[in-house]
C-alpha cells in the first residue's frame, strides 16, 4: 500500500502522494500547524488536498485540541527574557488613549473573509485585500480578493477578477498617484492597478503548477533549503512595498526569502539586501516596510523583534527595538507606528523612541494575527488590517 507523507516544516506542507490510499506515515516529529504560534506559514501557497483523517491524527498525537500561543518566539530561555523585558518596559510606558471603531463593511454577496491588507486612496476610498473567494480556502483553493469601498463605505468593486496573480493575499498599498498595488504571498507576485483599474506592472511570478507537479508528486523531489537567499526577478512570500520620493520601490521578501529588495520605478531590479539571521542585514520573517520621505527605509524584522532602518542604498543605519514583534510599521510626519499579532500598538518618535502603547482588538475571541496589517491616515488616525478578527477597524488615538 501507498504511503501518504506527511511533513510540517516552516514553508508548508510537503506534498502527499496517492492520497486514496489511507496508510499514513509521519515523516518526522515536527509539531503540527496549531502549535506554530499562528504564523502564516501554515498557510502557505503550494496547494494540496490534506484529507480530514490528517486532523483527526494529528488531534490525537497533540492530546487535545489546538492551543493558541502568544507572539514571541517560543519558550525558550531567551524568548521568555525578551518578553518579560518587553512587558516591562510597557509598564513603564504612558498608555495611549484610543478609541476603536469596527468599520461595517459588506459586500454583496460574499463574506469579506480574513483582512490582510488595508489602504485608502487619495479620494478616501478604502481598498482591503482578503483571504476569501468563491473557491474555498481549506489548504487549497485560492483566498484572495481585492475589495474597494467609498468614503461612505459603499462597496465599489472587485479589482482585478480573474487575476491570476491572486492566490493568497498579504497586503495592499496604494501610492502618491492613486495607483493600487496587489501583494500576493501565494503567487509571489505583485500587481500594479491605475486609478482605473488597468494592470500597468508585474512584479514577480508565479511558480507554474505543472513545473511544481512534475518535481515534487511524480519525481518525488524534496525541497530542504529552508532559508533560500533569493533571486533577482523573483519573490519568495513577499510581505509589503513601499517608495521612496523618486518612485523607487521597496519590497519586504518575506516568508520564503529573507531581505529587502530595491526596485526601479521603471521596474529595473537594481539591489537586494538580507539573509535569514539574527545579525546586521539579516532577518527573520520581513513582514512590513515604510518610508519616512528623509532618506529612512523601515524593516518589520517580525522573528527578530526588531525594526530595521535602511537608507534608500539600502544600507544598514540601526535597529529599533521595544516594539514586540512588528508585524506592521507606518510612518506619519510625526510618529512611527508599529503593531504586534498580539493587537498591541506602539507608538514612537522618529529616533525610535518609545512614547505610548495601546492595546487593541479584544473582545472577539482571538489572541494572535489581531493586527496583520496599518495603514496611517494621519499623525493620530489608523486603521488596522486582521487576519483572526475579519474585520477593519478605525484606531484613533486622543
Amino acid at each position: 500500500m501507498t504511503e501518504v507523507g506527511v511533513r510540517y516544516r516552516s514553508a508548508g506542507w510537503s506534498k502527499m502522494n496517492d492520497p486514496d490510499q489511507m496508510a499514513i506515515r509521519v515523516e518526522s516529529s515536527a509539531i503540527l500547524p496549531w502549535d506554530v504560534h499562528f504564523r502564516e506559514e501554515v498557510h502557505y501557497m503550494k496547494r494540496y488536498f490534506v484529507p480530514f483523517s490528517l486532523f483527526v491524527l494529528g488531534f490525537a498525537f497533540s492530546g487535545g485540541p489546538p492551543q493558541v500561543q502568544a507572539q514571541g518566539g517560543g519558550n525558550n530561555p531567551e524568548a521568555a527574557a525578551a518578553r518579560q523585558k518587553q512587558l516591562a518596559l510597557e509598564a513603564a510606558t504612558p498608555k495611549l488613549q484610543i478609541t476603536e471603531e469596527v468599520l461595517p463593511l459588506v459586500v454583496p454577496g460574499h463574506t469579506i473573509g480574513e483582512t490582510e491588507g488595508v489602504a485608502k486612496n487619495s479620494k478616501g476610498h478604502l481598498f482591503v485585500y482578503s483571504r476569501t473567494g468563491y473557491g474555498g480556502v481549506a489548504r487549497g483553493a485560492t483566498a484572495a480578493q481585492l475589495f474597494e469601498f467609498d468614503q461612505n463605505l459603499k462597496f465599489v468593486k472587485i479589482w482585478g477578477p480573474d487575476n491570476y496573480a491572486a492566490s493568497f493575499a498579504h497586503g495592499v498599498r496604494v501610492d502618491k498617484y492613486d495607483n493600487v498595488w496587489m501583494i500576493d504571498e501565494g503567487s509571489g507576485m505583485i500587481v500594479k492597478f491605475d486609478p482605473t483599474g488597468m494592470v500597468k506592472m508585474v512584479l514577480g511570478r508565479k511558480p507554474e503548477a505543472i513545473d511544481y507537479l512534475e518535481r515534487f508528486v511524480e519525481r518525488q523531489n524534496k525541497d530542504t533549503d529552508l532559508h533560500p537567499v533569493g533571486a533577482m526577478g523573483t519573490f519568495n512570500r513577499e510581505t509589503d512595498i513601499t517608495w521612496d520620493p523618486q518612485d523607487n520601490m521597496y519590497i519586504s521578501d518575506g516568508y520564503g526569502n529573507s531581505r529587502v529588495v530595491k526596485i526601479s520605478k521603471d521596474g529595473v531590479w537594481m539591489k537586494a539586501v538580507g539573509t535569514y539571521g539574527k545579525g546586521q542585514d539579516q532577518f527573520n520573517t520581513v513582514h512590513g516596510i515604510a518610508t519616512d520621505g528623509q532618506g529612512n527605509i523601515y524593516v518589520a524584522d517580525r522573528g527578530n523583534n526588531r525594526i530595521q532602518v535602511y537608507d534608500y542604498d539600502l544600507n544598514f543605519k540601526k535597529s529599533i527595538t521595544g516594539v514586540g514583534a512588528p508585524w506592521s510599521v507606518q510612518v506619519t510626519p510625526q510618529y512611527i507606528y508599529s503593531g504586534d499579532g498580539t493587537g498591541k500598538l506602539y507608538q514612537l518618535d522618529h529616533d525610535g523612541k518609545l512614547l505610548g502603547w495601546a492595546q487593541t482588538g479584544m473582545g472577539y475571541g482571538q489572541t494572535s494575527c489581531i493586527i496583520h496589517s496599518l495603514h496611517a491616515e494621519s499623525d493620530h488616525v489608523l486603521y488596522r488590517g486582521s487576519c483572526s478578527e475579519w474585520n477593519i477597524e478605525k484606531i484613533t488615538i486622543k
